[in-house]
């Protein structure tokens, strides 16, 4: 038999403690909030010509995305399709967790919106934001009257 002194005073608790605590009782809920948020995590680069977006989002179908741009908002969304389970295919544990999301992102003027790619591969969606030729005003004198 172990024992384990545990003191249930308040006053000496430390913040530390009361904060893991908190954390411990609600793993699940932690864990899943912290690492993915209901959304996927996103890497975003820019280039001189272009925005370069990274999701990750593996183990899905590049058919269950849309990806839209409506006013300015480009919307990165994912909907898990409801799977047919066999009668003969019995799951022991599953871990395995796909749950829809949306993710959005404000669009700069400066951005070619007929130009925009999307591409699924190993796990990355891979969007591709190229920027539009900034037209350079010439230059010129302007009388003062």
């Amino acid at each position: 038999m172990t024992l384990v002194k545990f003191n249930n005073r308040p006053a000496n608790r430390s913040f530390n403690t009361v904060f893991d605590d908190l954390l411990n009782q609600f793993p699940a809920v932690w864990n899943d909030a912290r690492t993915t948020g209901n959304a996927a995590p996103v890497n975003i680069h820019e280039t001189t010509e272009a925005y370069h977006l990274e999701m990750s989002i593996p183990g899905v179908a590049k058919e269950d995305f849309t990806v839209k741009l409506e006013k300015g908002i480009l919307s990165v969304s994912f909907e898990k399709k409801e799977e047919t389970k066999a009668e003969d295919y019995k799951t022991i544990r599953r871990e395995f967790s796909y749950r829809s999301f949306t993710r959005n992102f404000h669009v700069e003027e400066n951005i070619d919106t007929n130009k925009i790619q999307a591409k699924y591969e190993n796990g990355i969606l891979k969007l591709l934001l190229p920027k539009q030729e900034q037209t350079k005003v010439a230059a010129q004198q302007i009388s003062v009257q």
